[in-house]
């Protein structure tokens, strides 16, 4: 059975750092494409960053560009995303979710990925 399982969400204060992990189970990651998403209350679910299977390419979201670092480990099967200088706005629900897509460039959006981390909570407040 095909299961993600993300740790390391938690309340930390503005400026603060926190590294989510994403362990996969049942799969390889190797060749599955990996989005690391986010949906605080009242809002849609957004890609925050992902990580291609072709040549390790990476995309992020504006808003977190030059602060959240995505990686992936494959001799642990665990994704990473290593998120710095976080801002209360980054206050959400994260999720990981994955694709099998050999060679291939991540997207940003929900509909391509059809595997999902049961989501992680981030609080960013003083």
């Amino acid at each position: 059975q095909l299961q993600l399982v993300e740790s390391g969400g938690g309340l930390v204060q503005p400026g603060g750092s926190l590294r989510l992990s994403c362990a996969a189970s049942g799969f390889t990651l190797e060749h599955y494409v990996i989005g690391w998403f986010r949906q605080a209350p009242g809002k849609e679910r957004e890609a925050v960053s992902c990580f291609s299977t072709s040549g390790g390419t990476t995309n992020y979201a504006d808003s977190v560009k030059g602060r959240f670092t995505i990686s992936r480990d494959n001799a642990k099967n665990t994704v990473y995303l290593q998120m710095n200088s976080l801002k209360p706005e980054d206050t959400a629900v994260y999720y990981c979710a994955a694709e099998y897509r050999v060679q291939a460039i991540c997207v940003m959006t929900r509909i391509g990925y059809s595997y999902w981390g049961q989501g992680t909570q981030v609080t960013v407040s003083s």
